[in-house]
């Protein structure tokens, strides 16, 4: 029986029940704390977070922007590579690596040009994955001739001749890069063709000589970088924009960076120029703070008030070796969040709904916990069921599970014991023998085994003269004598009534089985001490052997063949028959 349940060992029912009460507990405690604190502290942190986080995806989506226009430089003249003089002298190459560098990065960086100090002048933009066009001017009198071709090494085609005299030397991007031997960007204009933003960047070219000779150049629009900042919605009332430090937008998420004049033109939009009073006094702010303290290594939070109304900041400086530099600004009024947070019982309904489905989770949670273990205690009695007697059951619990567990352990334990001698009884000696089979053919180790049959000779005159109890006693000296004559690694087990059945596990020499068969007989030679009433009376035993595996590779079959053996042992001499 199952001992009673011990001190100390909390039930199942505790298991299940006091996570609950904990639970519930804390869930007040917490409620009533969050009720107290009444969380401005977490309102900075939620706005301190969107800011940084607002801020970093605008600067990363600046960085993804420009980033590419480098290389297309590099690719379309590499550095150290002198320029052709003229250009038709080198129109192969030059067509190659320009269909290569606008191939890089097409959005933006789709088109880029050249020209020289003779005038001439070449550009390709490209169209498609497929097509470009070409834009070709080689003396510098003559007008700027347009082509199309398809593939890298497509034939061109003529499509058009501009009506108005392109010179290279005179436009800006020209200009500026003729003055610096790096890498340059140019003012922002507007592309009349698209009315977005235009950045330039550019970079001289030598000649053989180490003399300067042209510039190459390559447009980036700052078309996707403007929708992108567009689409932003930091809050109710807050903004994103991204600005030159002379105060010109470049994009920004609740005004245009370009407006339409009286006449059909278009300018850009300066931040003083907009009619949104929050940005102007932003801007400001962020360029008193940049010329007082400079720019901070990392992007921090800014608390600033204007006509009373507290406004948070957060702004990065987005520069880099070819003279770029730009501002990305958030901000954000501290009364759209605020209107949201105040209503503290909503905010602990919440809380309290979460409490719930977290109680739910961890009863559910240890339920499963509980199951499973139920589970593999089916599975080990399914299979004992099965003949598997010695089926682990795995479960270590101190609760009623646990000595339910140990229940079965005891069990399986009194399943495979004989309960008069404590040897194995039938069942355990063939699943133990099987599984040593089993191991055996699967490592394909060959092992030698010997199955030994046991029987006593005469048995029933011991119960017909004393009694069965009288016999008991006498199986049990026999079962010890029988135990002190093997090794610690053979298997004794009773099989039934006087018979016993050995396992040997090392029986590759004949002449031990031989000799352990002879010590039993030995050891039943002696006068049993049980039978006080008649000392001199001595046993022998009937034994027959079958050997792994040269008779059978079977359990079954080797317990029969030793079986046989025995009893033709036993026909053989009469007189030990009964």
């Amino acid at each position: 029986m199952l001992k009673a349940k011990r001190k100390g060992v909390l039930s199942l029912r505790s298991v299940l029940t006091i996570p609950y009460v904990v639970l519930v507990v804390c869930l007040a405690l917490s409620i009533g704390g969050l009720s107290y604190q009444a969380g401005s502290k977490a309102i900075n942190t939620l706005i301190d977070q969107l800011l940084l986080e607002t801020v970093g995806r605008i600067t990363q989506a600046i960085d993804r922007h420009i980033i590419g226009s480098g290389a297309v430089l590099e690719t379309a003249f590499p550095i150290g590579m002198p320029a052709p003089i003229p250009i038709e002298s080198d129109m192969a190459n030059l067509k190659t690596r320009f269909w290569i560098a606008t191939s890089l990065h097409t959005d933006p960086n789709d088109y880029v040009y050249y020209g020289n100090e003779a005038g001439q002048g070449i550009g390709l933009q490209r169209l498609s994955d497929t097509k470009v066009e070409l834009r070709l001017k080689l003396e510098a009198s003559e007008y700027r001739k347009i082509y199309h071709y398809e593939g890298i090494d497509g034939e061109m085609q003529q499509v058009r001749e501009e009506e108005r005299l392109f010179d290279p030397r005179v436009r800006p991007w020209y200009l500026d890069g003729k003055e610096l031997r790096g890498h340059t960007w140019t003012s922002i204009y507007i592309d009349f063709g698209t009315r977005q933003l235009i950045a330039t960047r550019a970079r001289q070219v030598l000649s053989h000589e180490g003399v300067f000779e042209g510039v190459v150049a390559t447009d980036v629009s700052l078309r996707a970088l403007n929708e992108f900042v567009g689409h932003l919605r930091v809050s109710p009332h807050g903004i994103a924009f991204i600005v030159e430090p002379n105060g010109k937008l470049i994009a920004a998420s609740n005004t245009p960076n370009v407006l339409p004049t009286g006449d059909g033109e278009f300018v850009r939009v300066a931040v003083e120029d907009v009619n949104v009073p929050i940005m102007s006094d932003v801007y400001r702010a962020v360029i008193a703070s940049i010329e007082e303290q400079g720019v901070p290594d990392e992007t921090r939070p800014l608390s600033l008030v204007f006509d009373d109304q507290l406004i948070h900041v957060a702004f990065d400086r987005v520069r880099d070796d070819a003279g770029l530099d730009w501002l990305s600004i958030v901000a954000v009024p501290d009364s759209d969040f605020m209107s949201g947070i105040t209503e503290n019982i909503k905010r602990s309904v919440y809380i309290a709904v979460v409490a719930i489905i977290l109680a739910i989770l961890i009863g559910l949670a240890i339920l499963n916990w509980v199951a499973a273990d139920l589970r593999k205690l089916k599975e080990a009695l399914v299979r004992v069921g099965d003949g598997e007697l010695d089926a682990p059951v795995n479960i270590y619990r101190r609760d009623e599970l646990g000595e339910l567990a140990r229940g079965v352990e005891q069990m399986q334990k009194r399943l495979q014991t004989d309960p008069l001698t404590g040897l194995m009884n039938r069942d355990a000696f063939t699943l133990k023998l099987r599984k040593l089979i089993e191991g055996d053919q699967h490592y394909r180790r060959q092992q030698s085994m010997a199955v030994l049959f046991i029987d006593i000779n005469r048995f029933k005159h011991i119960n017909n003269a004393w009694g069965r109890d009288a016999g008991d006693l006498a199986l049990k000296e026999i079962a010890t004598r029988i135990s002190n004559v093997i090794e610690a690694d053979d298997c004794l087990a009773r099989f039934s009534g006087d018979e016993f059945v050995i396992l040997l596990r090392s029986a590759e020499r004949p002449d031990r089985v031989r000799r352990i068969m002879d010590q039993i007989n030995q050891a039943l030679s002696e006068p049993l001490v049980c039978l006080k009433m008649d000392p001199w009376l001595s046993l022998t035993a009937a034994m027959g052997v079958s050997y792994y595996p040269t008779d059978s590779i079977d359990a079954d079959g080797l317990v029969r063949l030793a079986d046989y053996a025995m009893y033709r042992e036993k026909e053989s001499t009469p007189m030990h028959s009964s």
